[in-house]
């Protein structure tokens, strides 16, 4: 792939849509991974006012230090950028007050993480009539599923969900992302535990990007037993997921049952 044009590409496309759509910049939510990395630094090149937030809940340090050099870096090298840090632990410790463990499990939790952190980011995308900018890649956003619907899922535009998770880690290194990033594991950063995206899907996104591309040109050739293990995991996730990428179903009503 031709990552410069890309990259050149995905910069014109934000600077229009900012354009026709009447608003001033974006707001992106940086988490201390490569997707938000690449997000915001795209954002930033337009030249537009790029606000990027740290927003930790009950972060760990690791994860909370590569946002903020993160941050560093983009307000080091672009006029344009501001960071800032909102710390939403107090926000989430108080859903915790209201539902107790007996009534909430360790997913409900951790997806709420994402929901309080999606509601953050439109109280300042509304106040500087900014756009969210989500950070979701195209193995995660219509491959696996793998995001919160109403959380990360909830933005204006997707800048790079028509990329591969290893072509935005190209795409990194062309942008001269910090390198800190560009060597972490992929995580949500959603749990307690520092877990990785891949011990929560049950494959690499190498791995899974081979199964999304398998199953959308539909073939049929001798697989090995991992390939046999890795094309169900992609299958499961999808089918389970499949609420979050389509429309949200509607009961339209029979038009006999309209008439008076």
């Amino acid at each position: 792939m031709r990552y410069k044009k890309i990259e050149e590409y995905i910069v014109r496309w934000l600077s229009d849509y900012v354009s026709n759509s009447g608003t001033k910049g974006f707001v992106v939510g940086v988490s201390g991974g490569v997707d938000s990395a690449v997000t915001s630094t795209l954002c930033a090149k337009t030249g537009l006012p790029t606000l990027v937030i740290n927003m930790p809940i009950h972060q760990k340090a690791n994860q909370f230090d590569r946002s903020n050099e993160h941050i560093e870096w983009l307000t080091n090298n672009f006029n344009n950028v501001k960071g800032i840090q909102s710390d939403l632990t107090k926000v989430f410790d108080s859903f915790s007050e209201i539902h107790p463990k007996s009534e909430s499990d360790l997913l409900s939790m951790a997806n709420l993480r994402s929901r309080i952190r999606m509601a953050n980011l439109y109280v300042y995308a509304s106040n500087n009539q900014y756009l969210v900018a989500g950070t979701g890649n195209k193995v995660e956003d219509f491959g696996v599923g793998f995001y919160t619907k109403y959380g990360d899922g909830g933005v204006d535009i997707s800048p790079i969900a028509d990329l591969m998770k290893s072509e935005v880690f190209s795409l990194a290194k062309v942008l001269n992302i910090v390198q800190s990033i560009q060597v972490a594991a992929p995580t949500d950063g959603l749990w307690d535990d520092d877990r990785s995206d891949e011990e929560q899907l049950g494959a690499t996104y190498d791995e899974l990007e081979w199964a999304m591309n398998y199953a959308a040109k539909n073939l049929n050739s001798q697989l090995t037993s991992r390939q046999k293990i890795v094309l169900e995991i992609y299958k499961s996730h999808h089918e389970s997921n499949a609420h979050k990428m389509i429309p949200i179903p509607v009961c339209k009503i029979p038009l006999e049952l309209q008439k008076v």
